[in-house]
């Protein structure tokens, strides 16, 4: 799939959402916040299913991320975890795209999604500089929130998404 310019628009919305979501949610957890920005990642990567546009909003997801996040040295981490875990979780769409009914899958995926992100980013900051609390601390108070609020939010977000773009793309077809 090449990329034209209402592709790469319609990415930058999502993503831009996304960063006014992760912007709006405080850090806790020794400065870990839920990746919220993972929603609108996960939705991008389940309505185009190819490489291009995954990784190209996966690298940008992860500039946005280390710009804003608010776990010590947490930019790096940002950087390397969020082009992985897009193919990852590009990987697991091809892998279970016809296979179970759609927001169950979506579901699914997203919980998996945000664990994979979430461990990425946790061993990469432990390798890199440390991590201000123990690793499965961190995993069970910020982890796995994250996964369940993520869950929820594709599953909400995902049909309106879609929906609005139908409607966009029937009235220029109109």
């Amino acid at each position: 799939m090449k990329l034209d310019l209402r592709e790469l628009v319609q990415i930058s919305l999502l993503l831009a959402a996304g960063f006014v979501l992760r912007l709006i949610i405080p850090g806790y957890g020794a400065g870990m916040k839920p990746d919220v920005m993972l929603i609108m990642l996960f939705i991008i990567i389940f309505m185009k299913k190819d490489f291009s546009p995954t990784i190209t909003a996966g690298i940008v997801a992860g500039m946005i991320a280390a710009l804003t996040t608010s776990f010590p040295a947490g930019q790096i981490p940002n950087i390397i975890d969020k082009p992985i875990t897009s193919l990852f979780v590009l990987g697991l769409v091809k892998l279970f795209a016809n296979k179970v009914p759609s927001l169950l899958s979506l579901g699914v995926i997203g919980f998996i999604g945000t664990v994979f992100s979430g461990s990425a980013f946790l061993l990469t900051a432990l390798m890199l500089s440390g991590i201000p609390a123990p690793f499965m601390v961190l995993f069970t108070t910020v982890v796995l929130p994250a996964a369940v609020i993520n869950t929820v939010g594709i599953v909400v977000l995902y049909p309106l998404v879609t929906f609005s773009r139908n409607v966009v793309a029937s009235a220029r077809n109109a």
